[in-house]
């Protein structure tokens, strides 16, 4: 998967998440460390914290294994699986266990020079898309 492996590094940037008539109903920075270690169980680490105005705080990482072909993710928070779409996207679907009976699809765009990348995440839940996250980032490393 070369597209995912150029977006190895740390990003920073801001989430922002509108529903569907497009009210914003969050928004906080991000800072997303992507790693593919040379030895280990895993192929892939991303390490996340993300900062609210009020002053919230959260932190998480998600390791990945490669396997047919696909990066996989079984964290407790979130499971589901990647894959490369061309040069320079990934497509992701997965679920979140602090969300139950949503599912989300995820297409990450990284810019041709590799300095800044555009993500959407689509919720849908009973088949129907009822809010977008869209990620908007620059690599700082």
């Amino acid at each position: 998967m070369p597209a995912l492996v150029r977006h190895a590094g740390v990003w920073e940037g801001t989430y922002r998440t509108v529903t569907t008539d497009g009210v914003e109903v969050d928004r906080h920075a991000s800072r997303i460390e992507v790693s593919f270690p040379d030895d280990g169980p895993y192929a892939y680490v991303q390490k996340n914290r993300f900062t609210w105005p009020d002053g919230r705080r959260v932190e998480a990482e998600h390791p990945g294994v490669y396997r047919d072909g696909r990066l996989w993710w079984d964290t407790g928070l979130i499971q589901g699986h990647a894959w490369q779409g061309d040069e320079r996207t990934c497509i992701l679907t997965w679920e979140r266990t602090d969300t139950p009976g949503a599912h989300l699809y995820e297409l990450i765009v990284l810019a041709p020079d590799g300095r800044t990348r555009a993500r959407t995440w689509h919720w849908f839940r009973d088949g129907e898309c009822y809010q977008r996250t869209l990620i908007d980032e620059g690599r700082i490393a």
